[in-house]
């Protein structure tokens, strides 16, 4: 039978943390020290982590993350996803960055008839005062018992405050990404495999498919992470890479190359994230 799931909200650490009786499912850092906000931990059902937060090499990857490179109007072209550039100093990280993502208030938490509801508003800052874009997003946790859940993500960006570019290529923004702990990495004997059976980076990189899932063993347990798109009659392409990292791209006529959200317009997203207990085959994810 599912566990009872509870919120715990620690703003001065800036953490929120989703339980379902005292095993841990997943975290959001919102703290002033990050360029932006993210989702760390995510753990598997046996308590592991599955992805990592200050990896290397790409430090700038966070975990589970949504990031891009935008312009407002004729202003400077801003990298958010590469965001160790964006430091004040490279040698002393903790004087923080000179663009960034931060929270406009704090999280709104609950939960409701037996799912966790977590609700945020962000804003896209240049120099730290100059918004770019605003930032809408939610996540549910739904437990299905014995640690498995799934996560369900949504999230909505507006040009609220003028045009906005994005200049992305097709392979660095976060829409969004996860960065695979090592341990489940395809590189140390995990297994990366899509909807139509493909296996590997080789195999699954840019290529179009409805879900994609990470699993491996660890200490005697196979465990796994998948990703659903939604089903709305767009293709996308995903990312993916044998050392720990994998997402999916947008639309193909919204990834790789430049387009622009006029003053006022939004540009969504949503994914379903289902931490499962196997592999793909034995976890059930096609189910």
């Amino acid at each position: 039978m599912p566990e009872e799931l509870r919120i715990e909200r620690d703003d001065p650490r800036g953490v929120v943390t989703v339980f379902a009786g005292e095993h841990e499912i997943v975290g959001w850092r919102f703290g002033a020290e990050h360029a932006f906000p993210h989702w760390f931990p995510l753990k598997s059902p046996s308590g592991k982590d599955l992805l990592i937060q200050h990896p290397d090499p790409y430090p700038h990857h966070r975990a589970l993350w949504i990031a891009d490179k935008v312009q407002l109007g004729d202003g400077p072209v801003v990298d958010f996803y590469h965001c160790v550039p964006n430091q004040h100093d490279s040698k002393d990280p903790g004087k923080g960055y000179r663009h960034f993502m931060r929270q406009t208030a704090g999280p709104v938490c609950a939960v409701r008839s037996g799912v966790a509801v977590v609700a945020v508003a962000l804003q896209w800052l240049v120099n730290g005062t100059t918004p770019v874009l605003d930032d809408a997003r939610e996540f549910t946790v739904t437990s299905l018992g014995g640690g498995e859940v799934l996560l369900d993500l949504s999230w909505t960006l507006r040009a609220a405050h003028g045009p906005v570019t994005f200049h992305s290529d097709q392979v660095h923004y976060a829409w969004p990404y996860l960065r695979v702990h090592p341990q489940f990495s395809v590189d140390r004997g995990g297994a990366l495999v899509d909807d139509v059976g493909r296996t590997g980076q080789k195999a699954t990189n840019e290529k179009h498919a409805n879900w994609m899932d990470n699993s491996g063993t660890v200490d005697g347990a196979t465990e796994g992470v998948a990703v659903f798109l939604p089903q709305d009659g767009q293709w996308r392409k995903w990312l993916t890479r044998d050392y720990g990292c994998f997402g999916p791209r947008r639309p193909d006529h919204r990834s790789g190359h430049r387009f622009v959200l006029g003053r006022g317009e939004e540009l969504g997203g949503e994914v379903r994230i289902f931490v499962h207990r196997g592999d793909a085959a034995t976890g059930g994810v096609a189910r």
